[in-house]
């Protein structure tokens, strides 16, 4: 049974690591690990070749190259395991834009009379003005009763 509960404790531990949390939820992480190990892998094959390690390290271009591959992935790796998680960006989108747009454009339109009488003449066409004369014969005014003959 102590047996049980070690590996019971042992694995509770492993399940509460913040570092195999990321891990396991970060993409890039993993990515720049394995090319880590890629590339350390390769330098270790061209250094165990036979030739001095030290004559393999100066001379060898590919060597030199795969071992700054390494680094500058590990490099990244361990910058990328000490940030704090990236937070979830919000769920907002195109249609959340859009949405402020209408909203804006509404408002705008309420509120500024110039804005809104050139709305309207693009949508209806500008507003003619004109000045109204009468076709019809002006009225002639009634004569006064005072200067109506007497029948």
């Amino acid at each position: 049974m102590a047996a049980k509960d070690r590996i019971g404790k042992a694995s509770g531990a492993v399940l509460s690591s913040d570092y195999l949390k990321r891990l396991m939820e970060d993409q890039q992480l993993r990515e720049n690990l394995l090319a880590a190990y890629a590339s350390a892998r390769s330098a270790y094959g061209r250094v165990s070749n036979g030739k001095p390690a030290g004559k393999a390290l100066l001379e060898d271009r590919k060597l030199q190259r795969e071992l700054a591959e390494t680094a500058n992935s590990l490099k990244e790796a361990s910058f990328a395991i000490r940030q704090p998680p990236a937070k979830p960006k919000r769920k907002g989108g195109p249609g959340r834009a859009l949405m402020l747009l209408i909203v804006g454009a509404v408002v705008a339109l309420v509120l500024s009379e110039g804005l809104r009488s050139k709305v309207l003449d693009l949508l209806f066409g500008a507003e003619e003005e004109f000045d109204y004369s009468s076709t019809t014969m002006p009225v002639k005014e009634a004569p006064a009763v005072a200067d109506m003959p007497a029948a």
